[in-house]
């Protein structure tokens, strides 16, 4: 059995029904990008978790001390740099990622 050409995918979609495409070369082109893409995704879920980790690891030394488990000031500057570097879009990330850091309450 050979291996399936840009026209023929799993489950019944083409290729280029699949990407929108509407050429082979165009539907090759995003796929790769694609699976590109979903490694990076993979990356970014696993730094995200690292940090999960390590913002753990600085919330429980905090506590421990007598200290919050936040430092607002702290978030602040982390908004700013994700602002400044992604714009206002940034700020909206670095927002979810400090949701998920702060762990649970």
């Amino acid at each position: 059995m050979t291996a399936p050409t840009t026209e023929q995918t799993t489950a019944g979609k083409t290729t280029t029904e699949k990407t929108g495409a509407r050429t082979s070369e165009a539907a090759d082109l995003i796929s790769g990008a694609r699976e590109r893409i979903d490694a990076l995704d993979d990356r970014l879920i696993g730094l995200i978790q690292e940090r999960m980790a390590v913002s753990a690891v600085i919330q429980d030394a905090r506590i421990a001390s007598g200290g919050r488990r936040v430092s607002l000031s702290r978030e602040m500057e982390i908004l700013g740099r994700y602002r400044e570097a992604l714009g206002k879009p940034g700020t909206a990330l670095a927002m979810t990622l400090l949701e998920l850091c702060r762990g649970r309450v």
